[in-house]
């Protein structure tokens, strides 16, 4: 059986996408499908998400910039044109994770995911974090929290992903697509 899992993202200055591309690749070396979209065509590779995408994947991968310690407004606006696939419960036990970019140690990202959270668990999704079981989440002197992946940019949005915050981001892709095959 295969497996799809949709990474969607949207990222401002470059590390968002960094991460989705981590997660994607991860799923990607596990053997499953990973459509990476984004809500806004930024580049002329960048796919828009459709509900129908969410429909049909089997799970999915969430993330934005911190936008004070919530997701970025293009989430929030589609999560908002959602109540139709809502109301038929078409999301429901589908396991998804959370991911965020803050450019401070201390710039919102655990809140964020918090906030990247809610409309997954409205929908009925499965909700997973990352698990200590990570060594890296216990070593990173950088981004990484146990409500998912997440990335300190620096003041100047250009720090690099540190390769604590990749083998987070691999973790979660990892695990999510071990999750998602155990339901299927």
């Amino acid at each position: 059986m295969s497996t799809t899992i949709v990474v969607l993202y949207h990222s401002s200055h470059g590390s968002v996408a960094a991460m989705a591309h981590e997660i994607a690749e991860s799923i990607e070396c596990q053997g499953a499908t990973a459509l990476l979209r984004t809500f806004e065509q930024r580049a002329p590779h960048d796919i828009v998400i459709s509900k129908e995408d969410l429909i049909q994947c089997d799970g999915l991968a969430f993330g934005t910039p911190t936008r004070f310690g919530m997701m970025a407004a293009q989430a929030k606006s589609f999560w908002e044109t959602t109540s139709d696939i809502w109301l038929k419960g078409q999301l429901i036990d589908k396991p998804a994770c959370v991911f965020s970019s803050s450019s401070s140690m201390h710039g919102g990202n655990e809140a964020t995911l918090l906030n990247l959270s809610l409309p997954l668990l409205h929908h009925g999704m499965m909700l997973m974090g990352v698990p200590y079981e990570v060594p890296e989440l216990l070593a990173t002197q950088t981004g990484g929290t146990p409500y998912g992946a997440s990335h300190v940019a620096g003041a100047q949005n250009s720090a690099q992903l540190s390769k604590d915050e990749i083998k987070i981001c691999q973790s979660v892709g990892q695990r999510l697509v071990k999750i998602t095959r155990k339901l299927q």
